[in-house]
């Protein structure tokens, strides 16, 4: 197995961008294998890393289509519907408290002065 070349950070060559950058540009991978790695020093941990891709190679993002649009509605839909009060809470329901705000607090009753 060959070994990717590595660049520190802001130091790749031109030719090369992230998934981010791509998508940026309206392209994707396309099923590309990473062609190159960045990597970014930190002072107590490893070097955060990113893998860059050739963007001759990227393809254009899919087209959004009816059937994927209503799709990506749905599950929108059902990340603001609160599972414990069964009520659309109008905005999307953290994942760190599970259930809308209401729900999550604890009623006056139980609260102690």
């Amino acid at each position: 197995m060959a070994t990717l070349p590595v660049y520190r950070w802001r130091l790749a060559p031109d030719g090369f961008a992230t998934r981010r950058q791509l998508r940026a540009r309206g392209l994707r991978p396309g099923g590309q294998d990473v062609a190159a790695q960045l990597e970014r020093p930190r002072r107590r941990r490893g070097p955060l890393v990113a893998y860059l891709y050739l963007i001759d190679l990227a393809k254009p993002v899919r087209p959004m289509t009816p059937a994927r649009r209503a799709a990506l509605a749905k599950a929108n839909a059902a990340r603001r519907w609160c599972p414990a009060c069964r009520r659309d809470a109008g905005y999307v329901i953290p994942a760190s408290l599970g259930t809308c705000v209401p729900c999550s607090l604890p009623s006056p009753s139980t609260r102690s002065a």
